[in-house]
């Protein structure tokens, strides 16, 4: 056995000490860690680059549309990976995948924080256009950033905890979603904050240093792969007959044959409209409330009232849906989502806000538990890397491509309100669609 392969076998292991020995089931310990995968991708996420936007702006002379297409360009090339970084979680474990997640997410915020730096350092070398060479890096940026944090880091985060528990497997990804909700909707306070106390660039380090280096050297010792693999059960007690029994019947599906299938697309298509919009509102999301004559600190505190919904949401729909099935909620999601683009529309008058809230914050919540749940109840666990992976790969390009469209639209229009309407005619279709399709997959694990 080559050292290299020894150590991948001792990573996929029960290293370096036996998790059975804890005081607590360590499911529990994995649910902890995943929720601190999400929480420290922010900087890959939309909130976390949008707080910065302005300042990015400012230092390299990107314009608004300019930025956003650099960002759509990052977005897209980081999506067409995922696939495969989900082949190498089946293949390498939880593990590795997020300590490399996490030393390239952490080097890819130093990279945006110097880009100004270097596109005027190559000016002075070599007579390039400073603009032009800052828009090359940006794209770079947005890459690294966007595939390790986004795609990489909330897919394996979300993974890892599913195989820990299968009775409860609801009722845990739902709590672990009240947190992330919270920390989610807080970070962009938070972040303005870093920015006042220490300037923008300075607030990128201390991210980087956090979500880098720290946060690899924990899941390096603590992250196990599966309960099988440290001698221990989901949910720390032995499956019923009839779970057993399900468990038997219901195969595992490869990713070719789940690309035949239409429900995958329906759900997929589902979470990928709501990354295309929440991405663009939340990216644009100052300059959209300019525009209803809402205040910048309006637009920043509209997230938490949003928040405080998505998590009551997530939660409840969590612990149902270990007793029922899914469809109903992705129908739900969706006319939530129309609800909220009709308030997005309408956000000058106080019923459009609230509706903006509401919807976005029931539809958030519903894609949170759908996104959880819904390929490995489908499709099984032991292809679900590269399952989700596709699925990472559709909801990034769609976030990718959100924040342009509405520029470009706002650009041709001169107002938002030309990008919510085109979100209402294809939320409109796929809920009926979805209303027609069958799926005989989706069943309860508690009957």
């Amino acid at each position: 056995m080559t050292g290299s392969s020894g150590i991948a076998r001792r990573l996929r292991g029960d290293w370096p000490f036996p998790a059975s020995k804890t005081p607590v089931f360590y499911g529990w310990v994995i649910a902890v860690l995943s929720t601190l995968g999400f929480l420290f991708s922010v900087p890959g996420q939309t909130m976390g680059m949008a707080v910065f936007a302005e300042s990015f702006i400012e230092v390299t002379g990107l314009s608004r549309t300019e930025l956003s297409l650099a960002y759509m360009l990052g977005t897209i090339s980081s999506a067409l990976f995922l696939t495969r970084a989900g082949r190498f979680y089946d293949e390498y474990g939880p593990r590795l995948v997020l300590v490399s997640a996490s030393l390239l997410l952490g080097a890819s915020v130093v990279f945006i924080s110097l880009v100004d730096v270097m596109s005027q350092s190559v000016t002075q070398l070599m007579g390039f256009n400073t603009v032009g060479v800052a828009f090359c890096l940006m794209v770079v940026g947005y890459f690294g950033v966007r595939f390790s944090g986004q795609g990489v880091m909330t897919s394996a985060s979300r993974n890892m905890l599913l195989v820990w528990f299968e009775r409860k497997r609801g009722l845990v990804s739902g709590a672990r979603g009240v947190v992330v909700s919270l920390g989610f909707s807080l970070a962009p306070l938070l972040l303005a904050v870093m920015i006042d106390v220490w300037e923008w660039r300075a607030a990128l380090w201390w991210l980087a240093v956090v979500v880098g280096p720290v946060f690899a050297v924990v899941c390096l010792l603590l992250v196990r792969d599966s309960p099988q693999s440290c001698g221990l059960l989901a949910d720390n007690e032995a499956p019923s007959r009839e779970v057993y029994e399900e468990k038997v019947a219901h195969r595992n599906f490869t990713l070719k044959e789940v690309r035949k299938n239409v429900v995958f697309w329906l759900y997929s298509m589902g979470l990928s409209i709501h990354a295309l919009f929440g991405t663009a509102v939340t990216f644009h999301i100052v300059a959209i409330f300019a525009e209803a004559g809402r205040s910048r600190e309006e637009a920043f505190a509209y997230f938490i009232p949003q928040a405080l919904v998505s998590v009551a949401t997530s939660l409840s729909a969590s612990a149902l849906a270990d007793f029922t099935r899914l469809k109903p909620f992705l129908l739900l999601m969706l006319a939530s989502f129309t609800l909220g683009a009709v308030g997005l529309i309408f956000l000058q008058h106080a019923l459009g806000y609230w509706s903006l809230v509401l919807g976005f914050g029931v539809g958030g919540g519903l894609w949170g538990m759908l996104a959880n749940l819904a390929f490995i109840r489908h499709y099984g666990a032991k292809h679900l890397g590269e399952i989700s992976g596709l699925n990472a790969s559709l909801t990034v390009f769609a976030s990718a491509i959100g924040p342009l469209l509405f520029s470009l639209a706002y650009d041709l229009t001169g107002t938002f309100s030309a990008g919510p309407i085109l979100c209402i005619f294809a939320l409109v279709l796929l809920f009926t669609v979805s209303v027609s399709v069958k799926q005989p997959l989706d069943i309860a694990p508690n009957r």
